[in-house]
C-alpha cells in the first residue's frame, strides 16, 4: 500500500516542480534569449556575505503549529537548486579539447548554461530530539563541495566529437528544527524549520550576482510531514489556534497545507505565497518553467519555434528539451483541454450560484440562469446593504424583466457606448455595488448572445438615468424612425 506521507509529499513535489521552479528556463528555452540573461527569481538564498551586494536574504525561517496525537516524529526535506556552470569543449585532431561558444549535432546545439541541480537534505527525527537543549545537537549539516564533471559528446555515429565541462562551487548549509510545546487546552507544538547557507566568504570570492548564485540554494522550500499527527492552517485556523497563529513568526516563506484536501498531515513550505492544499491544474501538460500560467500560449509558441530554435532548445538544458519534447508530441485533445477550466467560481454566501452550466461546458460550473441578482452582486449578502426590487424612473417603476431603451450619458468613458444610444434591451436585475449605487443589468434585446450572457451572468450596466422605460414597446432592439 502506498505510504500516504509520500503521496503527500510527491503532490507538493509537483506543486515545487512547476511553481518554485519557474523561471529557470523560460521561453523561448535557449540559452542566447534575452529573457534567460537573469533568472533565478523564487527562494534564493546567498551566503552571508552577499545579501547587501544581491538583496537576497542568507536564511529562511518557517514557523508553524502542528498538533502530534499519534505522531511522535517529523519528517522534513529540503529542496533546492545548486548551480553548475557549464561550458562546451570541442576535441581536437590531436586529441585535446577547445572551449566553444557552441557545438552544433543534428539534433541539438550545445552551447554553455548554468544548469540547476535538484539537492536534497532530510531529516528525520522525534519531537523529544528537536525540544530544548537537544535541538541544537540534531542540526542537520551540509557540505556540496567544489567539483568539477566531464561528460564526452557523441555524434549520430557513436564518435566522440566534445564534451561538456561542469564546475560546481562549494556550498554549505544547516537544517536547524526545533520544538516546543505550548500551554493550553489541546497538545500543540510550535515547530520552528529555519534553513542557513553557511558558505564562508572566502569561498564565495567575487564581485557580481552571478557569482553569489553559484554558492548559493535556488528555489529552496521545506516538505514537513507528521505521519499521525497534523498541522494547524496558518491561513484558516481553528479559531482557537489563532491567537497562537499570530504568534508564529516566518521569514521569507509561506507554509501552507499540502497534499490532497482533507489530509493535514503534510506542509509545504514556500517562498512564495500559496493556497492550501496547492496543486498542479488537471489540464497542464507539464511544467513549461516560465513563470506563468498561460499555458495554451506558452505551447502554441513553442510549437512555432524553427527547427534551428528547437535544437538550440534541446542542448541548452535537459529540462528545455523536455518541454520541447513535451510540446511536439502533445496530442491534439490535450492542447484543446489548455482553453482552460472554471473550478471553483462561488459566490459570497459560499454557495454554488445557482442555475444549470452552459451548452458545452463540463467544468461542473453552475452559473446565474434568468432574472435575478448575478452570483457576484453584493445583494446576494445577507447582510449586505438592502437593495430595492426596483427603481422609479420617469413615473415608471423598473425591475427585472422591464423593458428599457438605453440612454448613456456622455460621462461614461466606454466609448462603445455610443453603439448602444437608443437600443431596446431587457433588465435582468437590480444590483448593488460595494460603494452603495444601484445599476441595472441588462441584455441588449437583438443581441445574438443574450442567451449565453445570461447563462453566464455577464450583463452589461447602466445606472437608473442612463435609462428610459419602455413599457409593452415591441422588442425591436432599436428606436422607432420618427
Amino acid at each position: 500500500m502506498r505510504n500516504p506521507l509520500e503521496y503527500g509529499f510527491e503532490q507538493a513535489r509537483a506543486v515545487a516542480d512547476a511553481v518554485l521552479f519557474e523561471g529557470y528556463v523560460l521561453y523561448p528555452y535557449r540559452a542566447s534569449a534575452a529573457k534567460n540573461q537573469l533568472r533565478w527569481q523564487f527562494g534564493v538564498l546567498v551566503p552571508p556575505a552577499w545579501t547587501a551586494t544581491t538583496g537576497e536574504h542568507a536564511v529562511q525561517r518557517t514557523e508553524c503549529l502542528l498538533e502530534p496525537r499519534d505522531g511522535d516524529r517529523l519528517h522534513a526535506e529540503l529542496r533546492f537548486l545548486h548551480v553548475r556552470r557549464r561550458t562546451v569543449e570541442r576535441l581536437d585532431p590531436d586529441g585535446g579539447y577547445t572551449e566553444v561558444p557552441e557545438l552544433e549535432l543534428p539534433d541539438r546545439v550545445l552551447v554553455p548554461w548554468d544548469e540547476g541541480h535538484e539537492e536534497r537534505v532530510l531529516v528525520h527525527e522525534t519531537f523529544a530530539e528537536l525540544t530544548g537543549d537537544q535541538a541544537a545537537a540534531h542540526a542537520v549539516r551540509f557540505d556540496l563541495p567544489a567539483a568539477v564533471e566531464h561528460e564526452p559528446v557523441t555524434d549520430a555515429e557513436g564518435r566522440t566529437v566534445g564534451r561538456l565541462v561542469r564546475h560546481r562551487q562549494r556550498l554549505t548549509g544547516e537544517l536547524r528544527p526545533r520544538t516546543e510545546e505550548l500551554p493550553g487546552p489541546y497538545r500543540v507544538l510550535r515547530l520552528t524549520v529555519s534553513v542557513h547557507n553557511t558558505t564562508a566568504a572566502d569561498e564565495a570570492a567575487g564581485s557580481d550576482r552571478e557569482t553569489a548564485l553559484t554558492h548559493s540554494m535556488i528555489g529552496a522550500h521545506l516538505l514537513l510531514g507528521v505521519p499521525g499527527g497534523r498541522f494547524l492552517s496558518l491561513t484558516d485556523p481553528p479559531e482557537w489556534a489563532r491567537p497562537l497563529v499570530a504568534g508564529c513568526s516566518n521569514d521569507h516563506t509561506w507554509p501552507v497545507l499540502a497534499g490532497p484536501p482533507g489530509t493535514e498531515d503534510v506542509l509545504l513550505s514556500s517562498p512564495i505565497i500559496l493556497e492550501d492544499h496547492p496543486a498542479v491544474a488537471d489540464e497542464s501538460p507539464g511544467p513549461l518553467y516560465d513563470a506563468t500560467e498561460i499555458d495554451e500560449i506558452l505551447s502554441l509558441r513553442t510549437a512555432a519555434l524553427t527547427e534551428r530554435e528547437k535544437r538550440e532548445a534541446r542542448g541548452t538544458d535537459a529540462r528545455a528539451a523536455e518541454v520541447i519534447d513535451l510540446v511536439d508530441d502533445m496530442p491534439e485533445a490535450v492542447r484543446e483541454r489548455l482553453h482552460g477550466a472554471i473550478r471553483g467560481l462561488r459566490d459570497i454566501t459560499g454557495e454554488d450560484p445557482p442555475g444549470e452550466p452552459p451548452a458545452g461546458a463540463d467544468s461542473g460550473l453552475t452559473l446565474p440562469e434568468g432574472p435575478g441578482h448575478p452570483w457576484w452582486d453584493p445583494a446576494r449578502d445577507p447582510d449586505g446593504p438592502e437593495v430595492p426590487d426596483g427603481v422609479v424612473i420617469d413615473g415608471a417603476t423598473v425591475r427585472a424583466g422591464s423593458r428599457v431603451r438605453l440612454t448613456p450619458g456622455a460621462r461614461r468613458s466606454d466609448a462603445q457606448d455610443s453603439f448602444l444610444v437608443g437600443r431596446h434591451a431587457t433588465v435582468e436585475a437590480v444590483v448593488g455595488d460595494l460603494d452603495g449605487e444601484t445599476h441595472l443589468a441588462v441584455v441588449v434585446d437583438d443581441d445574438p448572445g443574450t442567451d449565453l450572457r445570461r447563462a453566464q451572468g455577464r450583463f452589461l450596466y447602466f445606472k437608473p438615468d442612463e435609462v428610459a422605460p419602455l413599457g409593452d414597446r415591441p422588442r425591436d432592439g432599436k428606436e422607432a424612425a420618427p
